[in-house]
């Protein structure tokens, strides 16, 4: 099935779903197809294929609600499925926020080329795929004769879907994604340290080299070799780019309509006012090129618009999305984020750890958990002891935990770096006076 074929049979649910009863209709038609491959001692551990096709429809009948989806697209079985969903819908509560979003929401132009699909990705043999995980793996176990286990990956994604609503929205997204990467652990003493390291691109040929991933993947687990736990105390703490997004998900989960509606986020009733340092300027881009969060429209089919959620330390924005914007009388402008990027700082990791006295570099958040209600946080941490400028110890098995609150307001300084590999472009971030919980 095409994108044609797959527009039209959306537009057809709608419509019978209309003449079934149905007040107002969406209906998403998609098709996607990924592969996972696992490599170990050059030997084909996984390898996995999936392809899936589907409709899903959501029904609006009188400000009742309800959703459905189905693998089976013949057309005679659509119209049984279809009638059904709209005839069950009539025996649920009404909820008069149950509609979809105001057209004037829906996106005026969607010819933007985003740069998210490779149109060659059926040109990307299995032996291609193949001989990327065994390569990344041949070149991690290279590294050190410390290896005792060694995997090399590749995963890929093509994503096809159709979008439309019966009061005028019909949006079409077409994407792709590269992944490869590897795993490893090392022998030191009674510990096996683990590492890995992971890269994508939307197009193949953009891909990181797997010389590159093997390499680092390697390195991320030989670096851990002899850590160990240190004194409890207040320390300056760089934050890892690619470990930054762990924290952000304080801000992102209580930003949402859903968490202020519900009376479950410490940032209610703080637009306008400081939730963190004046160094820290967050924007939601979804144009990206590129970006693995880029969009036109989002999940309720409302425009995607770049959108400067905290400026200088200052909440501007939340993100609301159509159903609990009805409810908070606020306008949706997207309830997910997109791409995040950051207003960024001059200097790379080398030139700031170089001013640190004494701190931890976290490069990684094991467990924990943070309250959305209060901003309370509790984290274990690994990463290195830094003295005078250098790495001197690996350290694990380190706590911190506070209030989203306070913790933010300790942001002293966002670096150059930020992470390519993610929708959330997170630099390296220097935090002053953090508790760390060891011996």
């Amino acid at each position: 099935m095409n994108t044609k074929e797959r527009k039209d049979l959306a537009i057809w649910a709608v419509d019978y779903a209309k003449k079934q009863g149905a007040t107002e209709v969406a209906a998403s038609v998609y098709n996607s197809r990924s592969v996972e491959i696992e490599v170990r001692e050059q030997k084909i551990e996984k390898i996995k294929e999936s392809t899936t096709n589907g409709l899903s429809l959501n029904i609006y009948r009188d400000h009742k609600y309800s959703g459905h989806s189905t693998n089976n697209l013949n057309k005679k079985d659509l119209q049984t499925f279809i009638k059904e969903a709209v005839e069950a819908t009539k025996y649920l509560s009404a909820d008069d926020f149950r509609e979809l979003p105001d057209p004037s929401l829906y996106p005026e132009n969607l010819e933007k080329d985003l740069k998210i699909e490779d149109r060659s990705y059926l040109s990307v043999t299995p032996e291609d795929k193949v001989n990327i995980a065994k390569e990344i793996e041949r070149v991690a176990r290279a590294q050190s004769d410390k290896i005792i286990s060694a995997t090399g990956g590749y995963s890929d994604d093509y994503s096809e879907s159709v979008k439309v609503h019966s009061n005028g929205f019909v949006g079409e997204r077409i994407s792709t994604s590269f992944w490869a990467g590897g795993e490893v652990t090392v022998k030191d003493d009674d510990a096996r340290p683990e590492g890995y390291h992971w890269g994508g691109s939307r197009f193949f040929k953009t891909m990181p080299t797997p010389d590159e991933l093997g390499k680092k993947a390697a390195q991320n687990a030989i670096r851990k070799m002899g850590q160990t736990k240190i004194a409890s105390g207040k320390y300056e703490m760089i934050i890892e780019n690619r470990a930054v997004a762990r924290l952000l998900y304080m801000f992102v989960g209580p930003m949402q309509a859903r968490a202020l509606q519900q009376k479950s986020s410490y940032l209610e009733g703080m637009q306008g006012k400081s939730i963190a340092s004046s160094k820290l300027t967050l924007i939601d881009d979804p144009f990206i090129e590129g970006g693995f969060g880029s969009r036109l429209y989002d999940g309720d089919g409302i425009a995607a618009q770049p959108r400067v959620m905290i400026e200088n330390g200052i909440l501007n924005q939340y993100y609301i999305d159509n159903y609990y914007g009805k409810k908070l009388n606020m306008t949706p402008n997207g309830g997910q984020p997109s791409n995040i990027r950051f207003e960024l700082g001059k200097r790379d990791f080398d030139s700031i750890a170089n001013d640190i006295k004494k701190g931890i570099f976290v490069t990684s958040f094991n467990g924990g958990n943070s309250n959305s209600t209060t901003g309370d946080f509790s984290f274990g941490v690994s990463g290195f002891l830094i003295e005078n400028g250098k790495l001197v110890q690996p350290v694990n098995e380190m706590n911190i935990s506070g209030n989203a609150k306070k913790f933010w307001q300790k942001l002293t300084e966002l670096g150059n770096d930020p992470y390519p590999y993610s929708s959330i472009l997170s630099p390296t971030m220097v935090f002053n006076d953090i508790d760390f919980s060891g011996l």
